[in-house]
């Protein structure tokens, strides 16, 4: 620029700020791999739902590809979740090593250890310019209400302890109770039969927050018994989304010892997925044998002879040649 020359008398100005970014990696451990051997090609296994840049996020795993063509390889992918999602996002899947712990690229052979596969997610949200919302706290002011008992207008007496609750609440959420409560408008004192009181507290606890309460104080047997008692509770009070929930958490926990007597409750209670995953699972060459041997499958066959037929019938190993 010469010395004598002007510079232009209107300014303007810009600025490049470097978006925020959200980082998470979502472990997705599949149990019971082996399990998973009748899901046909193109059907798959969905993770719980995460949260990453606002918006929530689940992964897909496909045991035997999405089609027939690739029916040898296993697929993975990242599905969005929310509605209308628009957001830049990078993502990597590793498998973990089961023997060291490690994560390894998707290529590495030996990442399954007793039926058991683990999948790493490291998934990166680009934020543009949005207002940040923060999470919803109704389900943490539903818990509070019931816990101050505040304007709650009916109680129940299960044993020896009373709980106090909210009619609107309890219609909203059961059928049963909803029916049961326009039986007797003016009543306000229900007696429960059948039922402890801690499993009682616990229906409440998921009627109000949509959750189970933490179980990781019992042991082992304790928590095969309370998640029971609450399948058993949540059939009894037509809750759905609370029986998939014990479900699942019965399904995790099969064994040898356990499996009976959970494919009598399966059947009681009308839980096809759960009775069906009972019935592969004793089916197992590598378990059956076991399982017939044991004394649950003894007191099966004393409690539902036509249950344990089924179960040899589907069961029947094919004959040595």
């Amino acid at each position: 620029m010469s010395a004598g020359s002007k510079r232009p008398g209107t300014r303007t100005a810009s600025l490049c700020v470097a978006a925020e970014a959200a980082r998470v990696t979502h472990s997705f451990k599949v149990v019971g791999n082996g399990l998973h051997r009748n899901l046909a090609v193109g059907r798959y296994i969905r993770s719980a739902t995460f949260a990453v840049g606002g918006h929530n996020w689940c992964i897909k795993y496909y045991p035997y590809g999405i089609a027939e063509k690739c029916k040898d390889y296993v697929a993975v992918f990242l599905e969005a979740m929310s509605r209308n999602t628009e957001a830049a996002v990078f993502y990597d899947f590793r498998l973990v090593n089961q023997a060291t712990g490690l994560s390894t690229d998707l290529e590495t052979l030996g990442y399954l250890k007793d039926g058991c596969l683990e999948i790493e997610c490291d998934v990166t949200v680009i934020k543009g310019d949005e207002i940040d919302l923060p999470p919803s706290d109704l389900v943490d002011s539903l818990g509070k209400l019931l816990e101050s008992e505040e304007r709650a207008d009916v109680k129940f007496k299960v044993k020896e302890e009373l709980f106090q609750a909210h009619k609107i609440v309890l219609a909203m959420r059961s059928p049963i109770f909803k029916a049961e409560l326009a039986r007797d408008k003016r009543k306000r004192t229900i007696v429960v039969e059948d039922m402890e009181p801690h499993i009682f507290k616990a229906l409440l606890h998921f009627i109000y927050t949509d959750s189970l309460p933490a179980m990781d104080h019992l042991d082992g047997n304790e928590n095969d018994e309370m998640a029971k008692c609450l399948l058993v509770a949540a059939e009894r009070y037509g809750l759905e989304r609370m029986k998939l929930m014990c479900e699942s958490m019965l399904y995790k926990r099969l064994s040898v010892q356990n499996v009976a007597s959970t494919l009598v409750l399966a059947d009681q209670c009308h839980c096809s997925k759960l009775k069906d995953a009972c019935i592969r699972f004793i089916s197992s060459s590598e378990r059956m044998d076991d399982v017939l041997a044991s004394q649950g499958f003894e007191d099966l066959k004393t409690a539902c002879p036509a249950l344990s037929e089924e179960i040899l019938e589907k069961s029947a190993k094919p004959p040595k040649i």
